[in-house]
């Protein structure tokens, strides 16, 4: 059974992470309000179904996108269990992403060190230090 490779070490990769963590948080977002607003113009105003069936492809593949990624940002971070799940789970209701992007940003939660506040917004001291 193969291992599983431990997240990248170096500052410049977990910073390429944490940027890609927000912007597909934003995508996903904006691809959620591209979907509403398709299915309103079908359901509502007897539209066509062409937005729905682009909008529904972009937001397949962003909701996707969002969750590897949000995996991934979750062990850079070393992300409490539960903090982890609310940033998977945040892809479920529209525009969950960037609410959780800007809170977890507040608190802390992206800053450049890995477990920097993997506490939830805390830090701890290192004891013998």
């Amino acid at each position: 059974m193969p291992a599983i490779p431990a997240p990248p070490s170096s500052p410049a990769a977990r910073a390429r992470i944490r940027t890609a963590f927000r912007v597909l948080a934003v995508v996903e977002a904006l691809t959620w309000a591209g979907l509403l607003a398709s299915m309103g113009w079908h359901y509502l105003l007897d539209g066509s179904r062409h937005g729905i069936e682009v909008f529904g492809a972009l937001h397949g593949g962003a909701f996707l996108l969002y969750g590897a990624v949000a995996l991934l940002t979750w062990g850079v971070q070393r992300w409490r269990w539960w903090v982890g799940l609310l940033a998977l789970g945040a892809a479920l209701p529209p525009f969950g992403t960037v609410v959780f992007e800007v809170l977890a940003q507040r608190r802390g939660l992206l800053d450049d060190r890995p477990g920097a506040a993997a506490g939830g917004g805390r830090t701890h001291a290192v004891r013998g230090a």
